[in-house]
């Protein structure tokens, strides 16, 4: 008769080193998928890019200079490196006088055509926008209470509203921001508001972005950086004693 407890503490002592042993392997496999995943998705998508490019660019590069044909292996990211030699060319070649003629000549054939005026100005203007602007873009990241008081929406702060929306829009001080959408950073909405309704937050634009995209399960130690910084304040005046 006393056996019996004796083996069903051990049957439970079995039973709970199982189930630990199962939440370890399962914590291993998570903590591997976090390191995996993104390596391997980062991987792929560079090497995707890299075969298209080079099955559009290779097909034009003239054969005798075409290390593929005589080599016995192709040479991956060559295409790359050309399209990029190219670009890089037609950038030179456009800023002297002959090549910025040569450009609006070829820009006014375009702009008499159509459709492909219409497509080729928005696609120009899109690519000027984000070329001369992406160092300014997207410095901070705020809150703002949106779609009602009281629901409170990450933002990504642009820049002050200019020309008309400013004009037009009322009150002082009007920004613009934008909206993103989970788990889609790059989508969302534009906004415009005035400065003091936009809570500015400490947060790096990436850390809003991680924000974003993990439906806000992946939030930046914030408690860590005001202790870091309450530290430095703390030696600076020692140091100033």
């Amino acid at each position: 008769m006393s056996e019996k407890p004796e083996n069903n503490s051990h049957d439970e002592d079995h039973h709970a080193h199982q189930v630990t042993a199962g939440r370890r392997l399962t914590n291993y496999f998570l903590t591997g998928l976090v390191i995996a995943a993104p390596v391997g998705l980062t991987i792929y998508i560079t090497w995707s890019i890299i075969q298209f490019v080079d099955n559009f660019v290779k097909p034009l590069i003239p054969p005798q200079y075409n290390p593929d044909t005589y080599l016995p292996v192709n040479i991956p990211g060559f295409g790359l490196v050309i399209a990029a030699f190219a670009i890089v060319m037609l950038g030179f070649l456009t800023a002297n006088l002959v090549g910025r003629t040569l450009v609006q000549f070829g820009e006014s054939i375009l702009h008499k055509m159509p459709f492909v005026s219409v497509l080729y100005r928005g696609l120009k203007q899109i690519f000027e926008t984000v070329v001369s602007q992406s160092h300014s873009n997207f410095k901070q990241v705020g809150l703002i209470e949106y779609p009602r008081k009281g629901l409170w929406a990450l933002v990504f702060i642009s820049t002050d509203a200019k020309g008309e929306v400013a004009e037009k829009v009322a009150g002082e001080g009007i920004t613009s921001v934008f909206l993103p959408t989970t788990p889609n950073p790059t989508s969302g909405f534009l906004l415009f508001l005035p400065k003091e309704e936009v809570h500015i937050l400490d947060m790096s634009v990436e850390d809003g972005a991680k924000l974003v995209i993990s439906a806000g399960l992946v939030a930046p130690e914030y408690q860590k950086k005001t202790a870091e910084l309450a530290e430095k304040s703390g030696a600076a005046k020692k140091s100033k004693r």
